[in-house]
Formats: C-alpha cells, structure tokens, sequence
C-alpha cells in the first residue's frame, strides 16, 4: 500500500508542477508584448535635411521609459539646426524584408506601439543603407508619403500657384505639377518635365507660391536640374492646392527672394555624403562661385573625396540670394547644380 501510496502522491506532484508550469508565462509569452509591432528598428536621426544628429541609442533609453513620448529638443540634449523645424526619423525593416521609415515632426508624439521590442531596447544595431531622406514611408509617418493621399496635410504650406521660367519669361505650370505630385514626391526639374522652356538658353527656375498656417505667404524657388520634393507642402500627393490667390507678380510676396536674378549668391552652408557619411563643403564650394553664380556637375572629383565609397552620394545647400532668407537644395551625385 505504501508503494502506490507514494506513487500517487508523486503522480499528483507531477501534475500540480506541469499546471503551474502551463499557467505561468514563459519567455515568449512575456516578450510577445514587446514583438507585437510590425517594423524592427534598424536606426533613427533628429534634426533637418542639412543638419542631423544620430540618436538612436537615446531613443532606447525612452522607449524604456514608456511607450509614448512628446517631441522636444530637450529629449535629446541637442538642437542640431536652431530656428529650424526638426523631425525623428526612425529607420526601419519590416516583417516582409523591406525598409520604411518613419518621421515624427517636433513637438509631435512619438508612439512606439508599431516597432518590434520598443521596450526591451533589442533594436538599433544597424543596417539602414539609405540616406536621411530616402525609403518609402508607412502610415502614421510624416512628409514622406508617395501620392497616396494619406498624411497629405503634415506640410506647413498651401500652394496657390506654380511657375516656370525667368522673371521674363515665364509660364504657369500649377496642372502640371499636381499631375507630377500625384505620381511621386520627388522629381528633377527639367524642361521636358513641363513640355516647354520659356526663356531658351537661360537658367530657369520653379517658383512656387504658397501660404503657411499662418496665414503669411512665400514662395519657393527650385533651380533648374535640381530635385523637387512636396514634403512641405499640404495636400501634395492628392492634389489639393491650387485654386488660386495669389496676388503678387512673379517675384513679389513675404519670404520670397526677389533678388534671385539678381545675383548676391551666398552659400551658407553645404554637405556631401550619405547618411551619417557626409562631410563639411561649404568652403569648397564657396570656392568654385563664379561672378555670384554657381554651377558645376556634383561628384567626388569636385571635393577631391569619396565620403562614402560606392554608394551614390548628395549635396545639401542651404544657400540665400540678395540677402532674402536662406533656401535648401539637395542635389544628387553626377547631377548639376546651377545658382542661381
């Protein structure tokens, strides 16, 4: 009796240890929470086109913090581009292989429910291969979406109408440019972009008119062959702008440098590379102006180095002309820039 007594006493041990054991969450159950989302973080910057800061590393320390945060520059201990509006951009992979990124606009909140183990800090180990501004972005980021509508009021300015042309001569090209927003973000600024060239033989320019929400107007000015990107303006991708009121001529209006033909080019700063790989041009640049203008084809040779072997590279310009205030070109590798 003793034998099947112990028997089944140790039977019921056995039991009573695989129920707690059933009951209790093992190490995936407890990490599931932290793997629901559906993009792994590879890296993320702060800051602007020109001027950025990599933080990833401080970003895993606030997402063990919570899951939800307030942008401001005081999260991260620096303000890399002062009096300009900065954003996060979180650059990611996503389940099905492929890389997304993600920007939040200051003063925005960032919430960490979509990226995989937000919490446990088991991200951030590399291999983003783009740049600042390149990848597809997801639903729920900022100023990065590809015509589809979605996000389209997170730019700060409403086109009223487009031009092109010189001061001269010059045509309005508004259709057109919804037809060229609709189909992608970005573009380069050429001739057989619009159909026509106003003025042959003459350096042109892509002057957009646009109101802030704040009411005051501005105008953007594109130089020929370099690339136009809608990022801030509202409503790009679906095309819901240009219905009109603009009331100054071709170079009138607040924020608008009026004395773009006339020359006083100045360069007030420039970087080439490629993500974290860019390095200070300014002077260098500076150096090839001629007669207050600039053009020149944008490669290795120009600099006399490569910052990044074998990825294809950019220039950043901030740049101002006649004292106006300053305007940013970014122009690609084997591309020409032309200033004004």
């Amino acid at each position: 009796m003793s034998v099947f007594r112990s028997l089944f006493f140790l039977s019921r041990s056995l039991w009573l240890v695989l129920a707690l054991m059933l009951a209790l969450p093992g190490p995936a159950a407890a990490e599931r929470g932290e793997d629901d989302g559906d993009y792994q973080i590879l890296q993320a910057s702060y800051g602007t086109a020109l001027r950025h800061v990599d933080v990833t590393q401080r970003l895993k320390e606030l997402a063990r913090q919570d899951r939800r945060f307030r942008l401001v520059n005081e999260l991260f201990g620096v303000d890399p581009a002062p009096g300009e509006t900065k954003t996060l951009r979180i650059y990611t992979r996503g389940r099905d292989g492929d890389q997304h990124v993600f920007e939040y606009r200051e003063h925005g909140e960032v919430d960490g429910s979509q990226f995989t183990g937000w919490g446990g800090g088991n991200w951030g180990q590399g291999g983003w291969q783009g740049g600042w501004g390149e990848g597809p972005v997801r639903p729920g980021a900022s100023a990065w979406g590809h015509g589809n509508g979605q996000n389209s009021d997170d730019g700060e300015y409403q086109i009223l109408q487009a031009s092109y042309g010189t001061e001269r001569h010059h045509v309005d090209v508004t259709p057109r440019l919804k037809q060229l927003a609709r189909q992608d973000r970005r573009f380069k600024l050429e001739n057989n972009v619009f159909g026509v060239d106003p003025d042959p033989g003459r350096n042109k320019i892509l002057r957009i008119y646009a109101r802030g929400r704040d009411g005051q107007t501005r105008i953007f000015d594109y130089p020929e062959y370099s690339h136009v990107d809608g990022n801030q303006f509202t409503g790009w991708g679906g095309g819901n702008w240009g219905h009109g009121g603009w009331q100054g001529g071709w170079g009138q209006g607040a924020g608008n440098d009026s004395a773009y033909n006339r020359g006083d080019l100045r360069i007030n700063s420039a970087r080439y590379g490629v993500g974290r790989q860019t390095r200070d041009v300014t002077d260098s640049l500076q150096s090839q102006m001629r007669r207050d203008r600039l053009d020149v084809e944008v490669s290795n040779r120009l600099f006399g180095f490569d910052p990044a072997p074998g990825e294809r590279k950019s220039l950043w310009i901030s740049y101002s002309v006649g004292g106006g205030r300053a305007q940013e070109v970014r122009v690609e590798e084997r591309d020409r820039v032309r200033l004004p």
